[in-house]
């Protein structure tokens, strides 16, 4: 049994160093497990698409897709863009069996990565003293996920015993920017900003700027390729795997000899 091809799908940009984050978590599944067949597309902007990749695939003779989307701030549901990508495929290809993980989503363990993310920002920035923290996020349509997010924001903030502020380039809450100037109002003035963005597109682009031109002392890099985002996103796909497993009954033991056990080969 031939474990299911692996997509990752996620927004493209017109710089290639957002493509290039992509690229890094696949090399990052295939360092764990060489043996899975992982290939990169995006919702818009950069190529392949969903659907050139599935087509390519189909070509092979693959008979089961899973895609795994490559977004931080959504927990729940189907991003963007997924449902129209699934509905082509299943369209195109009837005879193609597909499943749709969970996004990456805001787990607690990536916190570590924007420690090491921030830590690298303050040495870089010689800043010696800290008393308040932005959490800075993409957001969601979802308020459940953002929920989720603003949870995580204050679990780095208990962390540090520092105040925290979260904040969402989506408009689902305060900028970046607004974010800062509440903290300044309540008297802090040596502020910094931890990054919960995957990939340094547009959205990060402008909340990093907006918080430099309010004179936070650094702002952390987005997460990047590092091993937690792979582990993450291969445990994603090994759930939505088993989706297209067949449990079949066992048939009972006849005289010809014994039955037949199921056996499910783990990706």
């Amino acid at each position: 049994m031939t474990a299911p091809s692996l997509v990752l799908v996620g927004h493209g940009s017109d710089d290639p160093c957002v493509a290039a984050v992509s690229h890094g978590i696949r090399d990052g599944l295939l360092h764990l497990r060489p043996e899975l067949d992982v290939h990169i597309a995006f919702f818009d902007h950069s190529q392949p698409t969903g659907a050139q990749v599935v087509n390519t695939l189909v070509k092979r003779g693959v008979e089961e897709v899973v895609f795994v989307p490559l977004l931080l701030s959504d927990a729940f549901g189907s991003p963007p863009g997924l449902p129209a990508l699934l509905g082509h495929v299943r369209s195109a290809h009837p005879e193609l069996r597909v499943a749709a993980a969970r996004p990456l989503g805001p787990e607690a363990q990536l916190l570590s990565i924007v420690d090491r993310r921030l830590r690298d920002a303050l040495r870089a920035s010689r800043a010696s003293e800290l008393d308040g923290l932005v959490f800075a996020a993409a957001g969601s349509t979802d308020v459940r996920s953002n929920a989720i997010v603003a949870r995580r924001a204050r679990q780095w903030s208990s962390h540090h015993r520092l105040p925290c502020v979260t904040a969402f380039a989506t408009g689902s809450g305060p900028s970046t920017a607004e974010a800062i100037r509440s903290l300044r109002n309540s008297g802090r003035r040596h502020i910094a900003v931890g990054s919960w963005f995957l990939a340094p597109g547009p959205l990060y682009v402008r909340q990093s700027e907006l918080a430099l031109e309010q004179g936070a002392v650094a702002v952390a890099h987005p997460l990047g390729a590092e091993p937690e985002i792979a582990e993450t996103a291969l445990a994603r796909y090994l759930v939505a795997a088993m989706d297209l497993v067949d449990l079949e009954p066992v048939p009972a033991e006849t005289d010809d000899g014994p039955v037949r056990h199921l056996s499910v080969v783990g990706a």
